[in-house]
């Protein structure tokens, strides 16, 4: 016969102010590590859609990143003829890029932040679906003008539409902010190919070259052909595995995160152990009582471990309500493989959610067992006897 379950609640209720302090340690170890993952999972949400599976990336062979990268017009116009790319009308959806990177101060940093530019040309904005003006209008070809990502502008107060800012050879003013939804183009600056490669003076030293597929059975072939021609040195993926390549941004804060939840964890489960050690000391008559009544050492095991899921449970609830005001805050780190900043929002999914309820039941699971398990053990003299 099984110990009812309201029997466990009352008991909690009883002793609520136990009942809260513990809550409140595992809640705040739970709330540690949600917070962690909610900006992992928003920088991996950013990259994911920032690459389209049937555009392929190319850059010099060797070459992990567009920054580090160097290509010529003499490939790009090999390769905007190649079988197999996409056209748009009469032109082939290739477009030729340059990245470099420029310092604005930040909101969060005054001194300056590595911010994105990315020289482009006309067909590379129209290969990039989902890709929207927020305001203003796009830069003209062969003008000193910029259009910033949406969170460009909001994180960097030199780039508010109509300001101007200075790199390169001069002053280049603001004439649009554009929306990429939840990818990292919101924390790139995008300007005119050849007015910007002129100004840093790389007019022959670009960076990259993305080509559109003709359709996803293309990719693979077109990809291998790429890679095999040695006459062109260059190293070709796809724009999806390049973005997501660069989660490794997030690496070292993720294992610091999680590290410091694990020792957390610890903390709480001890206290949970203690809280359910010092149920088990002044429950003793009624451990007794229930032994009488018939209950089997099994059940009050499992009445007292219950019980101690139901007090990690509450605090893995808390735990999600503290995190949850931190949903789709913007925030911005710094990329090991870009080394500029990428702007991006915070994302508590219910996935991340059902993780700290687990992982809260996991901890009240470490500190139950045992003290369920001394509960379970006592002989009906000796527990009606103590006090």
């Amino acid at each position: 016969m099984a110990i009812p379950v309201s029997y466990n609640l009352r008991n909690l209720v009883v002793r609520k102010t136990t009942t809260v302090m513990t809550a409140l340690g595992i809640a705040l170890t739970v709330a540690v590590l949600l917070a962690v993952l909610a900006l992992v999972n928003g920088l991996r949400t950013a990259f994911q859609s920032s690459g389209d599976s049937r555009q392929i990336l190319v850059m010099r062979k060797g070459s992990n990143a567009e920054l580090s990268s160097g290509v010529t017009r003499e490939v790009y116009q090999d390769l905007k003829s190649m079988a197999g790319v996409a056209r748009d009308g009469n032109e082939p959806m290739a477009s030729l890029e340059m990245v470099t990177v420029i310092n604005l101060p930040s909101v969060d940093s005054p001194e300056g932040m590595n911010v994105t530019l990315r020289g482009i040309l006309p067909m590379g904005i129209k290969m990039r679906d989902g890709l929207a003006l927020q305001s203003g209008r796009w830069f003209q070809a062969g003008q000193r003008e910029v259009v910033v990502g949406k969170s460009v502008a909001k994180r960097y107060p030199a780039a508010h539409m109509g300001s101007k800012l200075r790199f390169g050879r001069g002053e280049w003013e603001v004439v649009g902010v554009m929306d990429g939804g939840q990818s990292s183009v919101n924390s790139e600056i995008f300007g005119d190919l050849n007015q910007i490669s002129s100004d840093f003076n790389r007019a022959d030293g670009l960076s990259s070259i993305l080509l559109r597929a003709a359709d996803a059975t293309t990719v693979p072939a077109l990809i291998n052909s790429l890679n095999d021609d040695r006459r062109l040195e260059v190293d070709a993926q796809t724009e999806q595995a390049y973005y997501d390549s660069q989660t490794s941004s997030a690496a070292p804060l993720q294992f610091l995160g999680i590290f410091v939840s694990i020792i957390m964890a610890v903390g709480s489960s001890f206290a949970a152990m203690n809280t359910m050690y010092a149920a088990v000391a002044r429950r003793s008559t009624e451990i007794g009582t229930l032994r009488v009544l018939g209950f089997s050492r099994a059940s009050i095991l499992f009445s007292f471990f219950l019980e101690s899921l139901l007090l990690a449970a509450i605090g893995g609830l808390i735990g999600c309500i503290l995190v949850l005001p931190l949903n789709n805050i913007t925030t911005g780190i710094g990329s090991f493989v870009t080394f500029s900043e990428i702007a991006f929002n915070f994302r508590v999914s219910p996935e991340i959610m059902l993780i700290g309820i687990a992982f809260a039941l996991f901890m009240g699971a470490i500190g139950g067992v045992f003290p369920a398990r001394t509960a379970a053990k006592k002989e009906i003299l000796v527990a009606l006897r103590e006090v």
